[in-house]
Formats: structure tokens, C-alpha cells, sequence
């Protein structure tokens, strides 16, 4: 885990002293070491600050040379290395140390592009072929590890966020229609365009895809190289088989996400899918092993209680951070900074203490069970798309999905607007689409001119397939879960922490979307597949809970205190300013809202005025 930087130019023109203060602008990402390099013309330039995790000795620094040809920075981590090492000696290639970087460096060489097909991990990371005078550059397939770029003039600067780019003296120019469409309906990406940034003139590159940039060619060449089909399904596997190779998938990932020569914890929120993840880990862990927690006391939504069971059963470190309005406010610039991009909700912020807790107590890797709802449906959200895939194949009711969710205590509607969506799915996609334009268009806080300057872009964008592997899929690989993912990059290196989500392995994911929908719900219950899975392993409060929705802190109280409410003025004031919001915002009232309420818009404000703070 570690911070990248890089130019790529037809002449000189950036320079040492330019990469040098990208690389500073990342001194967060990796305080255990940092290196250059550039080639003899000045049009090669690399750069690297240090996460040490495996392989803590000087071999493991980079920029790291491999054979004479290549040169390679990255940022991540390749969990199956050892694997294919392995496999990279026995066709005789050699190594002079024990990273994975070497390994993907070796694997470029013998596979060429198709190495990223090869990899189990979160990775961000680029190669420069001195021979063939090309430039490889790729991202992990669901985003995990950042890579952001600007292309202009035959010049390519690339980093692993966006203020190393600005460091670099590119231009800090908000991208307003992305702006438009956070504040009306809450995105933080396009996903018609997944490269597009809060920013015009900087990129990212989208996960699962790879860059490759020949300077003579003068052309950027963006290929993907993974993607799900969701409507691939095995219907032929018992439940044994299938509950079998989910438990051996799972355990596979943990095992291998547990590789490391640093101390590992693991962030533990009381849910079904953390606490999965300690039960899968904590027999392979012979030291101590902590457990990180954030906690709302007096909240009615605080799990402190069903993590503190889990801590106790599987004899954990346990670890707990209160966090308050206060520290939110004391911490948000660092926070914001630290983001670039806006984020929809308060939920960001008690990560962030969570990993600052984790370097306080010296543990720089955190396991965490990111990613279980996006593959698992564990929303309840999910429920109405696999009724409606019921509905459509006319098992329904005769499933008796309805009466067992109503039992588990699911309110979820289901009426005549689901049905017509079920049997006229196209005609439910644009009639949706057509609702939330027309809402975002008459969002009546901002101005005239700013509607109708950004709203001839506005979109929103539904499942391509309506069913309930297909909204998954939307949700995994279109959008949201990237925007998770993001936040948890982000808040971890914020801390020169690294997180690593087991339920990503490429492997499970795969297995998973070709499982048919009643393996992920059933019987009324989400993530049923999980849930049986570890029924004899964790305490039952935590694997049939009723009451999870989704990790919330008391967003809605924090917004009714002084200190917040006043920090929401001065980004309406900002925002004013900008011509985006009317003058008469200002004298209207605040509406608190929780975490994951519809229309916040007052904590957009908060968050999207961020984009034109001068640092």
C-alpha cells in the first residue's frame, strides 16, 4: 500500500523538483520511504512513497527495476504473489526479493498485458517498458486502489490522488455538473462516463481497466479487461455444494488477505459481515489480534453491543471510538482534504477515526467486510427486485417470500407500480429516469443559471438488467460501491493504514453472481447464503439480525448542534457565492436528515463546497 506518481512527457518539461512535490503531496499514503526515477531524455519520470507491509527490507523499495527493461511503481496489494511466483520460477524467471511488486513486474514480462487477469488484489500500478518505449498502467476490478490522470498536450501525469496532480501545477477547476447531479440526487460518480472526476481536467481510470501510452503514438489507449455477466447463472448446484465452495472461497480470500510482515487487525462493526470476517480469521492468527470499533452511545442505531459479543467470543483486542459532532467538525477540513471529492453522508467520518484509532495502536493492516452487500444483497433495498423477478416468472406467491419477509420484520413495499415494473421494465427505466430529472431540474435552492448550465448533462441511470443479480451488478461494477470503496481508501491512508476486503476476491464475486437469486435471499432473509454459512459460527443476535440496514452514525442529531449547523452556513455562504445556490438560502432553515435519508440536501452543501476551498 503505498502512493504513486508519474509523467510521462514528449521533452523536458516537468521536472524532478515537480515530482518530488507530488510525491510529498503523498507523504501520507507512505511514510516508511520514498524514491525516484527518470530516464536519461527527462521524459520518463517516476515516483514513490513507501507503505512497508511485505517484505519490510530496502529490496522492497521503489521505483523497483526488473530485468534490465522494466521499471515499476505501485500501490496495493497482490494477494496471490506467492502463487505465482511460484509459477514464475518454475519457467525460470528469478527474484531478489520478496514483494509482490517484483512478482507483477515479472508477470508483465511473461503475460504482457494480460498479467491483470492473473492477480488477486487491490492494485493500482504502472510499468514503464524502456525497450518498447510504452507505458502500462492498470487498476484492480473493482476499484479499490485509486489512479487519477491528465492527458494534454502529448503529456501524461498520473498519481494516486488528485492533489499530487495539483502539486504538479494542474490546474483545480470543479467539474459543476458533477456538482449538479450530487446535490440533486446524490451521486458521487457518472456512470455513463466512470472516468469523469469532480474536476474537468483530471481522470480516473475506471477499475477493471487497463492504460497504455506510447508517447510516439501520442495516444491514450483505455481497454477493459474484467467484467460479470449477471444473467450467467448455474442452476444445477445442491445448497451443499454451493454453502461448500462459498465456506472455501471465503476462507481462501481471508487466508491470503491475512499476508503480511506487519501487525493485522480488523475493523468490526457488529454486523453479519465483519464479524464473518473475524470468524474466518481468527483461527489462522496465532498472536494477538485487534478489533476496531465505532460507537454512538444512546444511539438507537449503535451496534457497540453485538460487536463487543463477537469480540468476546473469538477473544479479540477490542478497540472503541466515540465519536462525536465535535470531533466531525474539529477533523472535517482534514477529512475533506483528505476525500477531494464530495461524499453523501456522515457515515465517512467514524470510519476515519476508526483507522486513526488502528495507528494509534500500531496496526497497519485492517481486514473489513466491505463489498458482502453489494455481492450478497444485504439491502433491504434488494427486496423489491428479486419480488419482482418472482412476480415476472409468476412464483410469487407460491415462493411465500412476502409473508416470510413481513415475519422477519421487512416493511418494504410491494404493489401495482412493482408489478408494471416487473412485466414493462423499459417502460419503468424511463419513466424513473424522467422522475428524478424533473426533481433535480425544480431542486428549488439553486439558481436559474446554474439548472440551466448543468441539467442539459444531468442523468441518472438504472439496472440494464431488472432482476436481482442485475441491480447487484449495477451496484458492484456501474455504481456504488466504488464510491465505498473510495471512502475506505481514502480514510485508511489518511492514517498510512491499509484495508483489505475479502469479500472482493475476484474468485467469490465470480462464484457468487452465477449463483441464482434465492441464494441471496431466501426465506425472507438477506444474504442468506452468508447467514448459513455462519449460523453454527457466530452468536445467532448477530447472523439473523432484523433491525441491520446498513452502517449509520446519528447523522440527523449531529446536524441539529450548534457547531455543525454553523459549518452548513458557511458552505451555503460559499456556495452563494459561486452563483450555485440562491441568496435566500441562507436565511432558510437546516433540515437534519439521517445518513442514508432521501433529499440531504444540506449536507451536500456541507460536503460539495469543498470543491472551491483554496489549499
Amino acid at each position: 500500500m503505498c502512493g504513486i506518481a508519474g509523467i510521462i512527457q514528449p521533452g523536458k518539461g516537468i521536472g524532478q523538483e515537480q515530482l518530488k512535490k507530488m510525491t510529498d503531496a503523498l507523504a501520507h499514503r507512505g511514510p516508511d520511504g520514498e524514491g525516484s526515477w527518470q530516464n536519461e531524455p527527462v521524459t520518463v519520470l517516476l515516483g514513490h512513497r513507501r507503505l512497508s507491509i511485505i517484505d519490510l527490507s530496502d529490496a522492497g523499495c521503489q521505483p523497483m527495476h526488473y530485468g534490465d527493461r522494466y521499471t515499476i511503481i505501485h500501490n496495493g496489494e497482490v494477494y496471490n504473489y506467492q502463487e505465482l511466483k511460484d509459477e514464475l520460477q518454475k519457467k525460470g524467471y528469478s527474484f531478489r526479493s520478496r514483494t509482490d511488486t517484483e512478482v507483477i513486474a515479472a508477470a508483465y514480462d511473461h503475460w504482457k498485458e494480460n498479467c491483470v487477469s492473473m492477480f488477486d488484489g487491490m492494485f493500482a500500478f504502472a510499468v514503464w517498458d524502456e525497450q518498447e518505449k510504452t507505458l502500462f498502467a492498470a487498476r484492480d476490478r473493482f476499484g479499490e486502489k485509486p489512479f487519477y490522470y491528465h492527458y494534454s498536450d502529448r503529456q501524461l501525469v498520473f498519481a494516486s490522488e488528485m492533489k499530487a496532480l495539483w502539486a504538479a501545477g494542474i490546474e483545480r477547476r470543479p467539474n459543476q455538473k458533477m456538482l449538479f447531479n450530487f446535490i440533486t440526487i446524490g451521486y458521487t460518480d457518472n456512470p455513463a462516463q466512470p472516468g469523469e472526476t469532480f474536476f474537468e481536467n483530471i481522470h480516473k481510470l475506471p477499475a477493471a481497466t487497463t492504460l497504455t501510452f506510447r508517447p510516439g503514438a501520442d495516444e491514450l489507449i483505455l481497454e477493459k479487461y474484467w467484467d460479470l455477466d449477471p444473467e450467467n447463472q448455474d442452476t444445477k448446484t445442491s445448497d451443499h455444494e454451493v454453502l461448500e465452495q462459498f465456506n472455501h472461497l471465503f476462507n481462501t480470500a481471508v487466508k491470503r488477505r491475512l499476508r503480511s510482515d506487519v501487525a493485522v487487525g480488523t475493523s468490526l462493526s457488529g454486523g453479519l459481515d465483519s464479524s464473518s470476517v473475524v470468524a474466518a480469521a481468527r483461527p489462522l492468527i496465532q498472536t494477538p489480534f485487534s478489533a476496531f470499533t465505532a460507537i454512538f452511545p444512546g444511539f438507537e442505531k449503535d451496534e457497540s453491543v453485538f460487536a463487543g459479543r463477537a469480540a468476546e467470543q473469538f477473544g479479540l483486542e477490542h478497540y472503541t471510538v466515540n465519536v462525536t459532532s465535535t470531533d466531525l467538525i474539529k477533523d472535517w477540513e482534514k477529512v475533506s482534504w483528505h476525500q477531494e471529492e464530495p461524499f453523501g453522508s456522515a457515515s465517512v467520518y467514524p470510519q476515519f477515526k476508526v483507522f486513526e484509532r488502528a495507528a494509534q495502536e500500531q496496526v497497519k493492516v485492517l481486514l473489513d467486510g466491505q463489498g458482502a452487500d453489494e455481492i450478497l444483497a444485504g439491502y433491504h433495498k434488494y427486496y423489491k427486485w428479486y419480488w419482482q423477478e418472482l412476480f415476472r416468472k409468476r412464483k410469487l406467491f407460491r415462493s411465500k417470500e412476502l409473508k416470510a419477509a413481513r415475519a422477519a420484520g421487512v416493511s418494504e413495499r410491494f404493489g401495482i407500480k412493482n408489478m408494471i415494473a416487473a412485466y414493462f421494465p423499459d417502460f419503468a427505466t424511463v419513466t424513473l429516469e424522467q422522475q428524478y430529472l424533473l426533481k433535480a431540474i425544480r431542486q428549488e435552492d439553486l439558481t436559474r443559471d446554474f439548472v440551466q448550465l448543468q441539467s442539459k448533462e444531468a442523468y441518472y441511470t438504472t439496472p440494464s438488467h431488472f432482476t436481482l443479480n442485475g441491480v447487484l451488478y449495477f451496484n458492484t461494477c456501474t455504481h456504488g460501491l466504488e464510491e465505498l470503496l473510495r471512502y475506505a481508501d481514502r480514510n485508511a491512508m489518511a492514517h498510512s493504514r491499509e484495508a483489505r476486503l475479502p469479500f472482493l476476491s475476484h474468485e467469490l464475486v465470480e462464484f457468487v453472481f452465477r449463483l441464482p437469486a434465492h441464494y441471496k435471499i431466501r426465506q425472507g432473509w438477506t444474504k442468506w447464503l452468508l447467514r448459513d454459512t455462519m449460523k453454527e459460527k457466530l452468536p445467532a443476535e448477530i447472523v439473523w439480525r432484523k433491525d441491520k440496514i446498513g452502517f449509520e452514525p446519528p447523522q440527523k442529531k449531529w446536524m441539529e448542534e450548534k457547531n455543525v449547523r454553523e459549518a452548513i452556513q458557511e458552505a451555503k455562504r460559499i456556495l452563494v457565492k459561486e452563483n450555485i445556490l440562491k441568496k435566500e438560502v441562507i436565511e432558510k432553515s437546516i433540515t437534519p436528515r439521517a445518513a442514508h435519508e432521501a433529499d440531504n440536501f444540506d449536507w451536500r452543501y456541507l460536503s460539495g463546497a469543498y470543491l472551491f476551498r483554496k489549499f
